[in-house]
């Protein structure tokens, strides 16, 4: 049986363009790009992003920004 622990938070296409001040266009294309990974859902194919995703997804880019600074 699953419980609350086994199930990440999973945010839209506008909670991750939020999170990270960017157009909800960017969000679709970086996905489509395969730079954030998401997940399809319902027949529409909505976009949904795992919280833990878009947390390493943030902490790659601010390593690489320390890395292009030096």
């Amino acid at each position: 049986m699953l419980t609350n622990n086994d199930i990440s938070p999973m945010l839209t296409v506008r909670e991750v363009a939020l999170l990270l001040s960017i157009h909800v266009n960017t969000v679709r294309r970086w996905s489509d790009q395969g730079r954030i990974k998401a997940t399809r859902i319902s027949q529409r194919g909505d976009r949904r992003f795992r919280l833990e995703e878009i947390k390493r997804f943030l902490a790659e880019m601010n390593s690489y920004g320390k890395n292009e600074s030096k």
